[in-house]
């Protein structure tokens, strides 16, 4: 993994942070990237398992709707647990 792929993760990861966070509430940059780099995760898992695959049109767009997807619901959970 390159230096390249690790600031797209990041990018992509403080993106779908802070669609999240329009949708649930909550801010900080931090926050945005754990959030969003956990989130990709846990979309990713729940779209595949899902069997739902979603073409946007570029697939960076795919990934931060998906990780964005994936924030709203760890933080939902993060929320229900605390």
């Amino acid at each position: 993994m390159d230096i390249k792929n690790i600031v797209i993760w990041c990018v992509i990861g403080i993106i779908a942070g802070w669609l999240a966070s329009l949708v649930i509430g909550g801010g900080g940059l931090i926050r945005y990237l754990l959030t969003g780099i956990i989130g990709a995760f846990v979309g990713g898992f729940l779209f595949s398992f899902a069997g739902i695959n979603i073409n946007l049109g570029n697939a960076y767009v795919n990934q931060v709707v998906v990780a964005a997807v994936g924030a709203i619901v760890v933080v939902l959970i993060a929320r229900v647990l605390a």
